[in-house]
């Protein structure tokens, strides 16, 4: 072979084996290349630490090793529910349930990498309410257009709305707050009343409009549901049929792609499932495609750079 037609073949070898590798890159997910997704997690078992699970592709989920954080504030030093959202200035905000009941508020603290956390802070929402029974699953959210963060929980002041099937301390509705320095607080107000019990409020931005994501903790239903608003704080003016099936709870949602999956608690069956939606009208289930450790409970899902998730695969502070 001459030598010319060498070199022809070897760059045509080279040229087909870059398109080749360019394709195969382009059919990674997004979160492969330069960053991932995080999961905030706590145990049944001990209810006391911040937990966090990690995935590159948002179906498979493995957990980070260690604790992260040990509640230390509210009446039983409770932590459940932890949810996690980033300020434009790059912090981390992390709220969770600090008692199953008699607690009139929630806890907080703030970290830049995710290891090392700032002492932690009771805030007090439901002090206007003396009845207030719970204040159950704070979900937060980074309201671009007010530039405020808004946090929506679920409580129960006992007959304050109609029971119907559901028992005196157990009826349910949202509320929140906003803040913009987690120093000064808005007054508490009713975040939304659909006219059954609701619990497990998590907020979205899709395109436009804003998505609420929310259990219907109704009996007989105990299931998954969503509502619709221009703004991050209502009107919520629509409520969905439910989308998932009995014993659901504990959603957020995660974009991954050109899908939403939203996840969910399956409590009755101890699993962790999911279901993949496009324009929050129809659902597909996807719980058979997703994996899970079994020990991770209600949190949120969230994206990160790779970097962070290094430390925190390397970190394992405790």
């Amino acid at each position: 072979m001459k030598k010319n037609q060498l070199c022809f073949l070897l760059t045509a070898l080279f040229g087909v084996g870059l398109l080749l590798c360019t394709s195969c890159a382009s059919r990674r997910p997004a979160a492969s290349r330069g960053s991932a997704y995080l999961f905030t997690s706590f145990h049944d078992a001990d209810q006391k630490f911040l937990r966090f699970l990690y995935s590159y592709d948002g179906y498979h989920w493995r957990n980070v090793p260690g604790t992260f954080l040990e509640a230390q504030v509210g009446a039983s030093k409770q932590f459940r529910d932890p949810s996690l959202v980033r300020g434009p200035d790059g912090i981390f905000h992390l709220v969770w349930t600090s008692a199953w009941h008699g607690d009139q508020g929630f806890g907080y603290a703030e970290s830049q990498d995710l290891i090392h956390w700032s002492p932690q802070k009771f805030i007090p929402v439901m002090t206007n309410e003396p009845t207030t029974v719970n204040v159950w699953a704070p979900e937060i959210f980074y309201d671009e257009a007010k530039k405020d963060f808004v946090i929506v929980w679920a409580s129960t002041i006992p007959g304050r709305f109609p029971d119907k099937l559901e028992k005196h301390d157990n009826n349910h509705r949202l509320y929140f707050t906003t803040t913009k320095n987690f120093k000064a607080f808005a007054p508490t107000k009713l975040f939304l009343d659909p006219g059954f019990s609701v619990i497990d409020g998590f907020i979205l931005k899709d395109k436009y409009r804003h998505v609420l994501v929310c259990k219907d903790n109704s009996r007989p239903n105990l299931n998954l549901r969503v509502s619709f608003a221009r703004a991050a704080t209502g009107p919520w003016e629509y409520i969905s049929g439910p989308f998932t099936q009995k014993f659901t709870e504990g959603p957020c949602a995660l974009k991954v792609g050109a899908d939403w999956l939203i996840y969910f608690d399956s409590y009755r069956g101890k699993i962790y499932g999911a279901v993949k939606t496009r324009d929050f009208n129809n659902f597909l289930d996807v719980t058979k495609q997703v994996s899970f450790p079994p020990e991770h409970k209600h949190g949120t899902a969230f994206r990160v750079s790779r970097e962070i998730l290094d430390e925190l695969l390397t970190a394992n502070p405790h």
